[in-house]
């Protein structure tokens, strides 16, 4: 699940930044949530090239009375009100891989692309698992891929330690501001 909040070209980033760290605690402990990445792009920044600042957490959930637990209380009532409701888009997870422990992450990339016609589901399906698999055996400390049916879409998101490059034009690159993630608390 994500939501990508755009903000204007001239909005002050560190607002996110201290928004991240004020807020982040609240959902290291919260149910069903594999991990929450507390994402955003700051457009004058080499990592974002020019695209729009944005606020875009992504969420990996065990299960969707996690997630709907989420949308309906008041952590996501406060994103609202100080953004408005924004678009929540959903995935249908065909492969996700994590390592116990993602707090070394610092960057992350979300891709969407099509899913040609002619091409049957289950081959695609298997080439994303395993595009996960080898991402997470060449540094990944969380590789996702995931099936959107109503536009016909994958979407690819990969957690990073160090800094990464958008490689397409549909490829958006985030810092990570904090990570939530239930199963790694000691």
């Amino acid at each position: 699940m994500q939501y990508r909040i755009t903000l204007p070209a001239d909005y002050d980033m560190a607002i996110i930044r201290q928004r991240i760290a004020d807020r982040g605690h609240l959902t290291d402990d919260f149910p069903q949530l594999a991990f929450k990445a507390y994402l955003y792009a700051d457009r004058h920044e080499p990592y974002a090239a020019g695209k729009a600042n944005r606020y875009a957490p992504f969420y990996l959930w065990q299960d969707t009375e996690g997630m709907n637990t989420f949308l309906g209380g008041a952590g996501f009532a406060g994103v609202i009100e100080s953004f408005g409701r924004p678009l929540v888009r959903t995935w249908s997870v065909w492969q996700a891989e994590t390592a116990p422990d993602l707090s070394a992450a610092t960057y992350a990339t979300c891709e969407t692309v099509a899913i040609a016609e002619h091409v049957a589901l289950g081959k695609v399906r298997e080439t994303e698992q395993a595009r996960v698999r080898a991402d997470a055996d060449h540094g990944a400390l969380a590789a996702v891929s995931a099936f959107d049916p109503t536009g016909w879409t994958i979407m690819r998101f990969r957690l990073w330690r160090d800094a990464v490059h958008a490689s397409s034009d549909a490829m958006d690159v985030y810092r990570v501001g904090h990570i939530s993630q239930p199963s790694a608390k000691h």
